[in-house]
């Protein structure tokens, strides 16, 4: 299953209810609570270990965060690995 996660108060009980082997996609705000100095590191770091967390270059690019600035393990990708992802995982669930 993909995850589309737009909220950028990502609730733990969200996380929760992610199956091991999801993939998570962070989107517009949501990459905010990506960044290694924030709250969500050791949650997200934990998911890791179960699941493939991404986030969309774009979305991070226009809120001037860089790559090395996010948790450790969480892929950056483009528009063409999202559309890919969905392609990939004929269920997807957004989280807004």
């Amino acid at each position: 299953m993909l995850h589309l996660i737009f909220q950028s108060s990502i609730e733990t009980a969200v996380l929760n209810r992610i199956d091991p082997g999801d993939v998570v996609v962070l989107l517009e705000n949501a990459t905010l609570r990506a960044l290694q100095n924030g709250d969500m590191n050791a949650a997200l770091t934990q998911q890791l270990g179960n699941n493939r967390l991404c986030v969309l270059s774009d979305d991070i690019a226009m809120r001037g965060i860089s790559p090395n600035e996010l948790v450790k393990g969480i892929e950056v990708i483009d528009y063409a690995g999202l559309v890919e992802l969905t392609v990939n995982n004929p269920v997807i669930q957004s989280w807004s």
